[in-house]
């Protein structure tokens, strides 16, 4: 084995203090003359860790001697020790993103925009923020307009080729613009011209410009290979043609030297559609596109179409008529045949003559204004039942019209789609969507139409998609309370027919709004109505309830069944109606759950008479004493009989003329949920009987049957006929409580057998007793039939 030297490594003498390795340094006198820097007394020492820079030999270094005669020097002071405090610390160098354009423009165009329609909505707004621009600079700058005052958009399409041409005469750009403007991907000049506005003494309070991003041209790309920009600036003397196409990373720009292109002011954009996208060049649908997204543009927006008028021209006769003609009279009495052609032409048709009723003051529009936008824009043809015009200041700023349409036009049942497209939201009058899942509106208003304009809603580049913001959340809780008031106008009309058209049309939805927004209780509370005890022909509301209240009663009560009939028929109701206590008759399948999420009403609690603990305000204790005294034996044994199938028997207070009936735990389900979630197509079976909770069987002391059965639980409580009777009572109140039994064909049997036992012999003599008919009697023997022969009276037989 060979010993290692013990000479410190490398790293080490780095890290060790260098003093000795200096004093070391300076005393070899001839590490000047192998260095070869003869007469310089400050020796230099390349450093590995400066890459082979000269540093100064005062510096503490370490020379190693290489077997080849190459000498390394090795710094070894530490970083922070060579570098001073006060020096600055390096920086790197900069560079810029590069991206491929072409990616990029496909991912703005497809990712930004959900539907290729979208194109001729940004195209047309580019276009209308050209002309405003040029507006609000000819207030300073007349001589800008020159001769042509005239602010308008046109759009000529040619289907054969598939082209679309749109034509402003807006402000135009130059060729620097065009350049800042379409060659900078995301600079909006509408954004800028905002800013210089702002920064402006004479901004003024014109901000009615609709581009903010910068990428609404690129939107063209969606539908068009090529787009030829040609444009004129009132600033400048040239028109300059900028061309691009879809797949391209790059773009040109040249002058317009054709003399039939040129065109006074504004811009001209050709867009030559892909393939596919040819459907676009069709009149027809250029037409329906402007009227559905820029229908309320502030500039007139002009298509162009083919027209037609009907002419009377002449015909050739056929020369056999025209022979017979000659016949009966001359030529100058003849009669020239004519007939009817329709004659063909091209012109410009004006697209969106509708004005936005909403930018003007409420006060000035008449309700039959309001009535025809309505039919008009959502294509009703009925009027609505009331209508709302309003403008929201403040914090949030927007402008909207709601109606409420005369009948559901999506059914009254069908309440499980928010999605209605009732809702058509404007920004600075261009039509943005009607598609909204709940952002501005809950489900159960969805029945709600109406337009909402604002000026700076808070959108994504898209303009498509709402933000989930803090400004969206204000808007709709200004639209809710405004809906809310358009339907309690209706409900204190003086008409009460108007309210039950939309009672019968609207009012589940508004159940449904006590199960969903809790936070709006106390608006959909006083809008609700129900059939009662006292009103079983029409519905009456809470507050008619509330008026109608005894001075003693404390609740409103109420009764959940199928139908009135069957509601007002029920057991529970008998004391209530004998104290003339009204009771609501919940008969919809959503008006308990929406009840017992309302939980009260003007600090009134909603009592379900069918549950156990029903309290109506009196209380005899001694007489409850009294009875318990008397009927506690008879509970006992009735409990002892029925065991699980009732929690308890107890005395009622709710009957006077039934003998007892089954009602169900304070927390559980009623007869009548119950009986609706066994319905339920995708119920869960094993939670019914969980739900169910527990059942009271209540009897009342009074009645016959139950004073029969106190004398038999007396007498002989093993008898087994007083044991079937409690078998058929508890089946008895199943059936009148609004259960359902466990087993018809048993209670059938037992019903069947009970009227055998009460109907025996009651119409009939007894069997010992009674003869059967066309029976002999006993003992006699058979007589022998005698046969007479017929006797002739004349010539007939007798």
């Amino acid at each position: 084995m060979h010993r290692l030297s013990r000479r410190p490594a490398v790293s080490s003498i780095l890290r060790a203090n260098g003093s000795r390795y200096r004093s070391a340094a300076a005393a070899q006198s001839p590490a000047s003359s192998f260095l070869g820097v003869e007469g310089d007394t400050s020796n230099k020492w390349y450093s590995v860790l400066t890459g082979g820079r000269a540093v100064s030999g005062t510096g503490s270094a370490l020379r190693i001697q290489l077997p080849n005669g190459m000498l390394l020097g090795k710094r070894y002071e530490s970083t922070a020790a060579e570098s001073d405090a006060s020096s600055p610390p390096p920086t790197g160098e900069k560079y810029e993103y590069q991206a491929e354009v072409s990616r990029l423009m496909d991912l703005i165009v497809n990712s930004l925009y959900s539907n290729k329609e979208v194109f001729l909505r940004e195209l047309i707004s580019n276009a209308s923020d050209a002309c405003d621009k040029l507006r609000f600079l000819s207030v300073t700058e007349p001589a800008l307009l020159k001769d042509n005052v005239d602010f308008d958009i046109r759009i000529q399409t040619d289907k054969d080729n598939g082209i679309v041409t749109i034509t402003d005469t807006g402000i135009g750009m130059t060729r620097q613009e065009l350049i800042d403007c379409l060659g900078t991907i995301a600079q909006s000049g509408t954004a800028k011209f905002l800013k210089a506005l702002k920064d402006s003494k004479d901004a003024g309070g014109d901000n009615n410009l609709i581009g903010q991003f910068g990428v609404g041209f690129y939107s063209a790309f969606l539908v068009a290979d090529r787009v030829v920009v040609s444009t004129k600036s009132p600033k400048s003397d040239k028109q300059y043609v900028w061309e691009g196409e879809a797949n391209a990373s790059s773009y040109t720009i040249r002058e317009e030297t054709e003399a039939d292109k040129v065109i006074p002011r504004g811009t001209r954009l050709t867009l030559y559609l892909k393939r596919d996208d040819k459907g676009f060049a069709h009149p027809e649908k250029i037409q329906k596109l402007v009227k559905n997204y820029s229908q309320f543009v502030s500039f007139p927006i002009y298509t162009w179409q083919e027209k037609g008028y009907t002419k009377e021209v002449e015909v050739d006769e056929d020369p056999a008529e025209a022979k017979k003609d000659g016949e009966e009279g001359s030529a100058e009495q003849k009669k020239k045949k004519t007939k009817t052609v329709v004659e063909r032409y091209w012109d410009w048709e004006l697209t969106n003559e509708t004005q936005p009723i909403w930018l003007r003051n409420p006060k000035e529009v008449s309700t039959e204004l309001y009535n025809e936008f309505y039919k008009n824009t959502f294509n009703e043809y009925l009027e609505p039942l009331a209508s709302s015009h309003f403008t929201t200041e403040g914090e949030v700023e927007f402008r909207s019209i709601l109606y409420v349409p005369a009948v559901s036009s999506s059914g009254k049942d069908d309440m499980v789609n928010p999605k209605t497209k009732n809702i058509r939201l404007y920004v600075k009058r261009v039509f943005i969507s009607d598609d909204f899942d709940g952002e501005l509106f809950p489900r159960y208003l969805s029945f709600i139409k109406g337009v909402v304009d604002s000026n700076d809603l808070p959108l994504n580049v898209s303009r498509e998609i709402l933000q989930e913001s803090r400004i969206v959340r204000i808007m709709r809780k200004r639209l809710v309370r405004k809906a809310f008031d358009m339907i309690l106008g209706i409900s204190m009309s003086d008409n009460r027919e108007d309210y039950e058209k939309f009672w019968d049309n609207y009012g589940k939805y508004l159940k449904l709004g006590c199960i969903e927004d809790r936070e709006n209780h106390k608006r959909i509370a006083p809008l609700l109505r129900f059939f009662s005890s006292q009103s079983e022909d029409y519905i009456i509301g809470l507050d008619e309830y509330v008026e109608n209240m005894k001075p003693d009663q404390k609740d409103i009560y109420y009764i959940a069944s199928d139908s009135v009939t069957s509601a007002k028929n029920t057991p529970f109701l008998e004391r209530l109606m004998e104290k003339d206590l009204e009771v609501l008759f919940l008969v919809d399948p959503i008006d308990e759950v929406a009840i017992q999420n309302l939980k009260s009403y003007k600090e009134k609690n909603f009592v379900d008479i069918s549950k156990e603990d029903l309290d109506l305000g009196e209380k005899d204790e001694e007489k409850e004493k009294a009875m318990k005294q008397e009927f506690g034996q008879t509970c006992d044994w009735i409990k002892k009989r029925l065991g699980d199938k009732v929690a308890s028997v107890q005395i009622s207070n709710r009957l006077s003329t039934s003998p007892c009936v089954l009602v169900s735990g304070k927390f559980g389900w009623s007869a009548n949920m119950e009986r609706l979630m066994k319905s339920q197509t995708m119920g869960d079976t094993s939670s019914l009987e969980f739900m169910r909770g527990r059942r009271v069987f209540e009897i009342n002391p009074e009645h016959p049957i139950i004073r029969n059965l106190n004398a038999a639980c007396s007498g002989n409580p093993d008898d087994e006929d007083a044991l079937r009777a409690i078998d058929l009572l508890y089946d008895t109140a199943l059936v009148s409580s609004g259960f359902t039994p466990e087993n018809p064909a048993q209670l059938g049997s037992k019903i069947y057998e009970m009227m055998n036992m009460a109907i025996s012999g009651k119409w009939s003599a007894p069997a010992d007793h009674q003869q059967p008919a066309f029976s002999q009697p006993q003992n006699q023997e058979p007589m022998e039939a005698e046969i007479v022969e017929p006797v002739e009276a004349g010539n007939h037989k007798q």
